[in-house]
């Protein structure tokens, strides 16, 4: 077909779909939808990746911690024996790896104290109070191995606090908020479980990932003045940044040789303590998103075959109803191919019309989550987008050659005397 039969074949298609406007658009309904579904979803994942990006970044891209339990592990009595007997990592397992690691840049004991760990705190200030809050026991250098703690008042303790014990604590942002209001707290005494600790710092608002802890909901205080109040709770986590991200991997191996070594493992035994770094998070997430997807895309599947069944239906119909034209195009010299043609292009039209409508509403719908519900971000795909539409123009295609052929294939004569 020449140019000018392109464009009139199009006009044509287009002429059909106007004139009977609510068959054709409960044809492409299932189109529509799965298409919708495909742009959505997609968008949402898109921006979804980019959060768990950030906040990767945020807990630090060459940070990895020592743990004796597997990472997310909350249910330790369900643990298998072998577990549960491991050693306590030591505050010296720590100092060892700092002394003993040419690829490592700081390693430092944490202690945590939280509701979900079996413990219950409280931050009180005169009359106000939080419940709950996470305390937490660490060292100076704890802002510069978690970028996540990063101060937006006052300052963090220093190592002469840290190796006197002193009663000096750094509060999330919202805790502050909640405790002092527009007063300025540095410098001002709270008390944590009933003792007294000074305020010398806020950290930056950090809501944590999903509605998981964050910097948020942080009560910070140096790690002896922790072990010494709490002398009872022995899981130290040891948390450790590599010298350089490209040092990761070597970081992590002279790491994991020292704790062999001090924790006596034989060489054919594995490791007895888990190393989880902030890659977990993203591998998880990955895992997730994958199965969403997948689910989409059946959903997606579904609703573009039965658009594609519709299709292929209303073209059988437009055969029928269009069969004395046909023998007239035939009469006057159409051959069957420009028949053929003239139909997919009408599949297509119809296909590809409901496409856009589908990207459009997917569009809309994304930027609908991303407005009321901010902690779904989304962001449009321009790769979904143009899938979107090359979907449906193949749907158009593959459930328009039955009809188109069998249009191209009528016979002229019996055509014309078709009542």
């Amino acid at each position: 077909m020449t140019r000018a039969e392109w464009k009139e074949s199009l006009g044509v298609a287009l002429a059909t779909l106007a004139s009977q406007k609510t068959r054709a658009f409960l044809t492409m309904l299932g189109v529509v939808i799965g298409v919708a579904s495909v742009i959505s979803v997609a968008a949402i994942i898109q921006g979804l990746n980019q959060h768990i990006t950030d906040k990767v970044r945020s807990i630090g891209s060459q940070t990895f911690f020592f743990t004796r339990f597997p990472a997310f592990t909350f249910d330790f009595d369900h643990l298998p024996q072998e577990i549960r007997m491991r050693k306590h990592f030591v505050p010296e397992d720590a100092e060892a790896i700092r002394e003993n690691c040419p690829a490592v840049q700081k390693a430092m004991p944490i202690l945590t104290r939280a509701a979900f760990l079996g413990g219950s705190n409280e931050v009180r200030y005169q009359d106000n109070h939080v419940q709950e809050p996470i305390l937490r026991g660490a060292g100076p250098e704890l802002v510069d191995v978690l970028p996540i703690y990063a101060i937006a008042r006052g300052r963090f303790f220093t190592e002469q606090e840290e190796t006197h014990a002193a009663r000096v604590t750094v509060l999330g942002s919202p805790i502050s908020d909640a405790l002092f209001g527009a007063l300025d707290p540095i410098g001002r005494d709270v008390r944590v479980n009933g003792i007294p600790f000074q305020v010398v710092g806020i950290l930056e608002p950090n809501q944590g990932l999903f509605g998981g802890p964050g910097a948020d909901q942080f009560v910070l205080i140096p790690y002896r003045a922790f072990h010494k109040l709490y002398p009872e709770i022995e899981e130290v986590v040891i948390a450790v940044s590599a010298s350089d991200p490209s040092m990761m991997s070597a970081a992590q191996d002279q790491a994991v040789e020292v704790l062999r070594r001090r924790r006596h493992v034989p060489a054919a035994k594995p490791n007895d303590f888990e190393i989880t770094s902030p890659d977990l998070i993203t591998d998880l997430w990955k895992n997730l998103t994958s199965a969403i997807v997948a689910l989409t895309l059946i959903i997606a599947s579904i609703g573009l075959f039965v658009g594609g069944i519709g299709v292929m239906n209303i073209m059988l119909i437009s055969v029928t109803e269009r069969t004395k034209e046909i023998g007239v195009r035939k009469a006057v010299g159409a051959r069957g191919r420009d028949i053929l043609a003239q139909f997919l292009l009408e599949a297509m039209t119809l296909t590809s019309v409901g496409g856009v409508i589908g990207i459009a509403s997917g569009i809309v719908l994304s930027v609908g989550v991303a407005y009321f519900i901010p902690s779904l971000p989304a962001r449009v795909s321009v790769f979904w987008t143009l899938m979107g539409l090359l979907i449906s123009l193949s749907v158009g295609l593959f459930f328009g050659i039955y009809p188109a052929v069998k249009a191209s294939n009528l016979d002229p004569v019996r055509c014309l005397r078709y009542e």
